[in-house]
C-alpha cells in the first residue's frame, strides 16, 4: 500500500513572513525568560520545564496582536524554547566544577568566558548536528513527535476562530487550573507508601526485616497524561515496564540484602555536612525512614544501571538506523558535490538546511574550541586535549541522535539529558584515565567534555522538536537553524550571570539564617551536578563503580536479545521517577479505552480521525496549560513569594478523582465529536 504523501499547512510554494526581525526579538526574549526560569526550577528540583508550549502560546498571542503570519510564530517559538535546552545543559554541569572542588570560587571573569564558551560551543554542534539528521528523524513514521505535534496543533487552532480550538484552550485553562490547584495544596501530587517484608530464616540465620517495596501513585499530571494519550498504550507500557523493573524488582531486593548493613550514623552525618541545620537525632529520623532509604538504593545503584542499559540501548538504535543516517548524510554531500559542479540543486523551500559546508565548518570550530578549552585553559596535555576534542564529536553526534530519537517518542519534556551527560562523562574519564589525566586538570577536562555534549544533546533534542513542528507547519529549517545560534549565543552569553545570581544568592542567604548556601546547599541541591561531580572525581580518582554500567548494559543486551521493541524506553523508564512513568502510562490506557470505544461504535476513518484530532487537541492542551501554568509558578518562586497552601496535609482521594475527571474528559469528549460517519474526515488527520 503507497504512503499517503505528506502535506504541510503552509506550501511550499506559498511565500509568506517567516524570518523577521519582530518574531526574532520575540524569540530572544523568551529563550533568556524561559531559559532563567528553567535553570531556577532545575538546580532546586532537579528538573525543567519543556519551552516549548509557553514559546508557543506566547509567540501566538503577540504575534496574532501583531497580525503576524503562522511562520514567524513558528520561527520565533523555534528560537525561544532553545533557552531551556541551553539551561538544562549549564545545571547539570556547570555547578559540577564548583561542587568537585575544581573552582574554589564560582565566579571569576576567566570562569565565565569558559562557561559561555562551553554553552555557545555545546549549542553549535547540536544544531549542526541536527541539520545533518533532520531529513532522518522527522520524516521517520515510527517517531510519532507526541509533543511537535501538540505545539503545532497550538499555532493551527490560533488561525482559527472558534471551531476546534476551543478544545485546545478549554484543555490549557484545566491544565492550568489544575496546577494551580496541586501548588496550593488543595490535592496531594502524588502518595507513596512502604511495605516491609516480613522477617525470613536462612540456613539458621535470622535475616531482619529492612527490605520493602514502595507503593506509588501516578503524579497528578495531566501534561503527563496528555504525554501518555499522544504517544498511546504500547511505547506508555514499554516505558513504565522499566518503571517496575527498577521499582518492583531491583531497588527492593537490592535493599533487602544491603539493608542490614547499612551505616545509618554515617548517612546520618554525611547529611549533616551538607545541612548544616541538622541535629544528630533529626539526621538519623531521616535516614532511618525506609522510604528515604530505597530511594536512595534507586539513586546511587539502579540509575546506573539504567544508565548502562540506556548506553546499551543506545548503539542498537543508531546500528538499526544506520542505513538511514548514512542515506541522510550522502543525500548532503550529493547536493553539496552539485552545487560545487554548478549543477542546480532543486529542493522545496520546507527542505532546505543550513549548507552542509558550513555544517562541517561549525562542527570543526567547535573541536577547536574544545582544544582550547582542555589544553590552555585546563592545562592538560596535547594528547588529551586532542582525544578530547576526537571524543567529543563521537559521543556529540551519537548522544544527539539518540536524544531526537528519545524526543520522537516521548517528547523533550521525557529526554533524560542528564542519563545521556552521565553516560558521556563516565566514558570520556575512562578514556582520559586511560591517557593518563589525572588530578583537578583530569576532573576539569572530564566534566568540560561531558558539558558541551549534554548541551550539544539538549539543544539537539530541542531543535529536532521544533523542525518537526515546522515540518508540519510548512516552516523553513535553515532560518529555523540560523534562528536558533543565534538564540543559543545569546542564552549561552547570559546563562553564567543566571547561575551567579542564584548562587551568590543563596550564600548570602545561608550566611544571614546560618546554614552553607550555594550549589549543592538544601536550597540549591543541584543535583545532577553533585552526581556529575562525584563520578567524575570518583573516576579520575579510580573510585568508581563501573561494574553497575557494565550490568545495566548486559540488561541492555538482554533486552535486545528478546527483541523489546525499544531496549532504549525501558531503561529510561528506569531512570525516570516512577510516579513520571505511570502518569505517562495512565495516559496511553485512556488513549487504548478511546481506541476500544471507537471500535465498539463501529466508527468509520473519518469519524476516527475526527475522533484523533479532538483528543490530540485536548491532550496538547492539558500539556500546555501545565507547562504555562508551571512556569508562573517558577516566577513566583524566583521572586521568594509565599506560595498559599490550602491544606497542610491534602488527601488523595482528591488527587484520584481529578485522575478520573481528566480520564473522562479525554475519553469522552473525543468520542462525542466523531460526527456523522458522512462527514469527509479532516484536513489535520494526516500529521
Amino acid at each position: 500500500m503507497q504512503q499517503k504523501k505528506f502535506i504541510p499547512f503552509v506550501s511550499a510554494e506559498t511565500n509568506m513572513a517567516e524570518f523577521t526581525v519582530r518574531a526574532l526579538v520575540i524569540g530572544l526574549f523568551m529563550a533568556v525568560i524561559l531559559g532563567a526560569a528553567n535553570a531556577y526550577l532545575g538546580l532546586k528540583a532537579g528538573m525543567t520545564i519543556a519551552a516549548t508550549y509557553p514559546a508557543a502560546v506566547i509567540s501566538m498571542a503577540i504575534l496574532k496582536a501583531l497580525k503576524g503570519s503562522i511562520l514567524e510564530e513558528n520561527f520565533a517559538r523555534t528560537v525561544g524554547s532553545i533557552g531551556e535546552s541551553v539551561a538544562a545543559g549549564a545545571i547539570f554541569t556547570l555547578p559540577a566544577f564548583f561542587v568537585a572542588g575544581v573552582w574554589p570560587q564560582f565566579y571569576t571573569p576567566g570562569h565565565y568566558l569558559t562557561s559561555t564558551l562551553i554553552l555557545i560551543s555545546g549549542g553549535i554542534l547540536g544544531i549542526m548536528f541536527v541539520a545533518l539528521l533532520r531529513r532522518v528523524m522527522v520524516e521517520d513514521a515510527e517517531l510519532p513527535f507526541p509533543e511537535s505535534i501538540a505545539a503545532a496543533e497550538i499555532h493551527k487552532a490560533g488561525r482559527t476562530s472558534g471551531g476546534s480550538s476551543k478544545f485546545l484552550f478549554g484543555a490549557m485553562a484545566g491544565g492550568a487550573l489544575i496546577k494551580i490547584l496541586g501548588d496550593f495544596k488543595f490535592f496531594a501530587a502524588s502518595w507513596e507508601k512502604f511495605i516491609p517484608f516480613s522477617k525470613q530464616t536462612i540456613t539458621g540465620t535470622t535475616i531482619t526485616g529492612q527490605g520493602g517495596l514502595l507503593l506509588s501513585s501516578p503524579g497528578i499530571s495531566p501534561a503527563y497524561m496528555g504525554v501518555g494519550y499522544i504517544i498511546g498504550p504500547k511505547l506508555g507500557a514499554l516505558n513504565f515496564s522499566g518503571g517496575l523493573i527498577a521499582w518492583g524488582l531491583l531497588a527492593p531486593i537490592i535493599l533487602y540484602f544491603i539493608g542490614p548493613n547499612l551505616d545509618l550514623g554515617a548517612w546520618a552525618s554525611y547529611l549533616m555536612t551538607k545541612d548544616t541545620t541538622l541535629t544528630m537525632d533529626i539526621a538519623m529520623a531521616k535516614v532511618s525512614n525506609p522510604i528515604f532509604q530505597i530511594t536512595q538504593v534507586w539513586r546511587f545503584i539502579v540509575r546506573p544501571i539504567a544508565i548502562g542499559g540506556m548506553l546499551m540501548g543506545a548503539g542498537f538504535t543508531l546500528f538499526k538506523m544506520r542505513k538511514s543516517l548514512t542515506a541522510g548524510i550522502a543525500r548532503s554531500v550529493g547536493d553539496v558535490k552539485k552545487a560545487a559542479s554548478g549543477t542546480t540543486v532543486n529542493i522545496p523551500r520546507n527542505e532546505k538546511d543550513i549548507s552542509f559546508t558550513w555544517i562541517m565548518l561549525g562542527i570543526l570550530g567547535v573541536a577547536i574550541s574544545t582544544f582550547i578549552i582542555t589544553y590552555f585553559i585546563f592545562n592538560t596535555s596535547l594528547v588529551v586535549a586532542l582525544a578530547a576534542s576526537t571524543i567529543l564529536i563521537v559521543l556529540a553526534f551519537f548522544f544527539g541522535a539518540v536524544s531526537g530519537y528519545l524526543v520522537g517518542i516521548m517528547g523533550s519534556s521525557n529526554n533524560p539529558i542528564s542519563g545521556l551527560t552521565l553516560t558521556t562523562l563516565v566514558i570520556t574519564a575512562l578514556l582520559l584515565v586511560a591517557l593518563g589525566v589525572t588530578g583537578q586538570e583530569g576532573v576539569a577536562s572530564v566534566l568540560g567534555v561531558a558539558a558541551i555534549v549534554c548541551v550539544s544533546a539538549a539543544v539537539a533534542g530541542e531543535m529536532l522538536q521544533d523542525l518537526k513542528a515546522g515540518h508540519i507547519l510548512g516552516g523553513t529549517p535553515w532560518k529555523m537553524q540560523i534562528g536558533d545560534i543565534i538564540g543559543v549565543v545569546l542564552a549561552g552569553s547570559v546563562m553564567f550571570g543566571v547561575l551567579i545570581i542564584l548562587n551568590e544568592g543563596d550564600i548570602a542567604k545561608g550566611i544571614k539564617d546560618g546554614y552553607e548556601g550555594g550549589f549543592g546547599s538544601k536550597n540549591l541541591s543541584a543535583p545532577q551536578a553533585s552526581l556529575m561531580a562525584m563520578l567524575s572525581k570518583g573516576i579520575v580518582g579510580g573510585q568508581m563503580a563501573w561494574p553497575l554500567i557494565i550490568v545495566g548494559m548486559l540488561m541492555g543486551l538482554g533486552f535486545i536479545l528478546m527483541q523489546v521493541k525499544s531496549p532504549m524506553l525501558v531503561s529510561v523508564g528506569m531512570y525516570l521517577p516512577l510516579e513520571t512513568t505511570f502518569a505517562i502510562f495512565l495516559g496511553g490506557i485512556v488513549k487504548g479505552i478511546v481506541e476500544m470505544v471507537n471500535d465498539r461504535k463501529k466508527h468509520n476513518d473519518a469519524q476516527k480521525a475526527r475522533v484523533e484530532n479532538t483528543g490530540v487537541l485536548l491532550a496538547s492542551g492539558f500539556i500546555a496549560g501545565e507547562a504555562l501554568m508551571g512556569l508562573v509558578f517558577a516566577l513566583f518562586y524566583f521572586m521568594d513569594l509565599t506560595i498559599p497552601e490550602i491544606f497542610k496535609e491534602p488527601s488523595f482521594l482528591v488527587s484520584i478523582l481529578v485522575l478520573l475527571i481528566i480520564g473522562y474528559i479525554l475519553v469522552n469528549v473525543p468520542i462525542k465529536n466523531a460526527g456523522s460517519p458522512d462527514e469527509p474526515a479532516p484536513p489535520t488527520a494526516n500529521f
